[in-house]
């Protein structure tokens, strides 16, 4: 169901044909880099947080961060940026927030009015990136470009450590 949703929302762009599936797991970063014969660090991981307000009858409020496979949040810069403490989301709250389980978490086909997507700087050195498509065994290799667009961020961030100068 999740990868229908994304690739339902990628059909809107003309990409939903390049969706990849794999017949192992791409559920971490390594899997994934594993199963696309690449690097690591070009894994276009989403990250799930809690939003500043609580959950309610509306939603549940959240913050996907799009960032490259070798970065880490940086605490200080995540409570600088949103104003609040960095709190990732559990399973259940990430399939309730963006409608994907954890290893298929996607900045596509989210259909949650609060939900806030934003890109990391740390993904600016490559090319191309490649997201998870909503399932523990998809990915998308998307330019910076097509992925800003296709994601429809509200903007970068830079929120993320341990990737500058790599």
């Amino acid at each position: 169901m999740s990868l229908e949703n994304a690739r339902r929302h990628l059909a809107r762009f003309g990409k939903a044909d390049s969706i990849l599936e794999f017949p192992v797991s791409s559920a971490t970063v390594h899997d994934a880099a594993l199963a696309l014969d690449t690097e690591d660090r070009r894994i276009a991981k989403t990250l799930s947080f809690r939003g500043a307000a609580e959950p309610s009858a509306a939603g549940f409020p959240c913050i996907l961060v799009v960032a490259a496979g070798d970065a880490r949040i940086d605490n200080r810069k995540f409570r600088e940026h949103f104003g609040f403490k960095a709190r990732m989301l559990n399973a259940d709250e990430a399939i309730a927030a963006t409608g994907h389980a954890v290893g298929g978490v996607c900045p596509f086909g989210v259909d949650n009015p609060l939900a806030d997507i934003y890109l990391d700087v740390s993904l600016n050195r490559f090319t191309t990136v490649f997201p998870a498509c909503g399932s523990g065994n998809s990915a998308i290799e998307l330019t910076i470009d097509e992925l800003e667009r296709c994601s429809a961020a509200k903007g970068w961030v830079d929120v993320c450590k341990d990737w500058e100068g790599q």
